[in-house]
């Protein structure tokens, strides 16, 4: 249930066992003695703030019999270093991972249709992403302040991204679109202040009005064969 295990600040270790299907909201916040937990795959859906502030927590395997990933779900466990999400995971929550600065890697599987708002805010260690052609819709802010992050991979299905979505990363230089994406209005202006290159992938067939707005550190672009029509100021103040 709700809070149940809140601030057991000595709490090491937690083996759950393999009847329980849900894990309340704030079940372990601020446990911040928590090194490891064993999630069984009886467990469809992981609460809101449910490990909120463990910050001894350093990985975390989410079964796939999760299918969503609650607000703030594992907001600042800062020495979270690696998390695997099955892949019945259709959600990743607003700000399930922010501030979790020690994150290197995530894999977002195929079954993921939207990444909320702020979701991997502030994770600092991230180096790469890569979005599956399943995710149809980013959240504002979602990788904002990653200012490891060296490149991004855009699937097909992407319609929706929101605004500052790269915000501050710094080291952010490659992005990858797939061919859905580049038809994105207004897409460059949220989050290309650090790329240098655009390549269009093929199959793409239109670019549309201000898709790269303000991309003013690029400095080459590939336009494939594919597309026949180019929109309204797509490149402007590209200088």
């Amino acid at each position: 249930g709700e809070r149940a295990f809140q601030n057991c600040t000595g709490l090491t270790s937690v083996t759950i066992g393999n009847s329980v299907t849900s894990i309340g909201d704030y079940a372990f916040r601020s446990c911040t003695g928590l090194t490891s937990i064993i999630i069984p795959d009886s467990v469809t859906s992981i609460g809101s703030y449910a490990f909120v502030g463990c910050t001894g927590l350093t990985s975390i395997t989410i079964p796939n019999s999760v299918t969503s990933i609650g607000d703030y779900a594992f907001y600042n466990c800062s020495s979270l270093t690696s998390a695997t999400i099955g892949n019945s995971v259709t959600s990743i929550g607003d700000n399930a991972f922010y501030n979790c600065s020690g994150l290197t890697s995530v894999i977002i599987p195929d079954s993921v249709t939207s990444i909320g708002y702020a979701a991997f805010n502030s994770c600092s260690s991230l180096t790469s992403v890569i979005i599956p052609d399943s995710v149809t819709s980013i959240g504002n802010n979602a990788f904002s302040n990653c200012s490891s992050l060296t490149s991004v991979t855009i699937g097909n299905s992407v319609t929706s991204i929101g605004s500052n979505v790269f915000l501050n990363c710094t080291s952010l230089t490659d992005v990858s679109l797939n061919s859905a994406s580049a038809n994105l209005q207004s897409a460059g202006s949220n989050f290309y202040d650090y790329v240098t290159s655009i390549n269009i992938p093929e199959n793409t067939l239109q670019i549309a009005n201000y898709a790269f707005y303000g991309c003013y550190k690029v400095t080459s672009v590939t336009i494939p064969d594919s597309v026949t029509s180019i929109g309204s100021l797509a490149f402007y103040q590209c200088t």
